[in-house]
């Protein structure tokens, strides 16, 4: 793959990452692992998937007697061990839970568990990134502007919307928080925090899905600051003349890039 398809497909990685990771929620949430996220994950990896007894279990290539075992459920933890072992601890029949050596190894699993819940696809993720070649030319991030005008100039939303996610990853920019969305625009840009913990977004780029208009504001607004976000609405509403509109939105992303 080039190097615009790896790029799309580490936003991919993270994407899932973060939808598994805020799946858990609090202890006290009761929520439970998003497993069509972490199974979307697993399809990106090199890990098989094996089932023993009622345990969805994802072994590597090659996999013999023992090694690394992830087993996916709300714990979601990597084991090292055999599977067997793995089967006697997640789903023990009867039968085995007589054996007091069993018990011991059924209620403490730490000499096996090699990592469980954000570790596991923290660890995951990095092995999935590390594999992807994300090194790029100028030509690269010229072509990914040309395809970004191209979709602008075509009124093609998605593409004017995939062409700004790619820059706002090599960028660091962050979606909008809240207090900065709106309706039928899509916004991206530089989060921090303004004096009094209040967010602050800028510089800012936003697309408006009804107008198919592109623009940029390099002022960095804080939402404690009435003025600050009066200016905002306006720049969103059209009232406001934005630093950058159209086409040479792409220009501006592409010349912050660094080469």
């Amino acid at each position: 793959m080039g190097f615009k398809e790896n790029l799309l497909e580490k936003i991919t990685i993270n994407a899932l990452v973060r939808r598994i990771i805020q799946s858990w929620g609090s202890p006290e949430s009761g929520q439970r692992l998003d497993t069509s996220a972490i199974r979307d994950l697993l399809a990106m990896t090199e890990y098989q998937k094996r089932k023993e007894r009622d345990i969805e279990l994802y072994v590597k290539p090659g996999f013999s007697d023992s090694g690394r075992i992830l087993v996916l459920d709300n714990e979601l933890k990597i084991y090292d061990t055999t599977i067997a072992d793995v089967a006697l601890r997640k789903s023990p029949t009867v039968k085995e839970m007589i054996s007091i050596r069993n018990a011991i190894k059924i209620l403490n699993d730490k000499d096996v568990v090699v990592s469980r819940k954000k570790d596991t696809v923290l660890a995951i993720q990095k092995e999935l990134i590390d594999g992807l070649d994300l090194s790029f030319s100028p030509a690269d991030i010229q072509g990914i502007a040309a395809d970004g005008k191209d979709s602008l100039a075509n009124t093609y939303a998605d593409g004017v919307w995939e062409a700004v996610v790619l820059f706002a990853e090599l960028l660091h920019y962050r979606p909008a928080p809240k207090v900065f969305q709106k309706m039928h625009f899509k916004i991206v840009g530089t989060v921090d925090k303004a004096p009094g913990n209040a967010p602050s977004f800028g510089p800012v780029v936003g697309y408006s899905l009804i107008q198919n208009t592109l623009f940029c504001m390099d002022h960095t607004y804080d939402s404690g600051n009435r003025r600050d976000m009066t200016s905002y609405h306006d720049m969103l509403n059209g009232n406001e003349t934005a630093t950058i509109a159209g086409p040479a939105v792409f220009d501006r992303l592409s010349s912050s890039v660094t080469v």
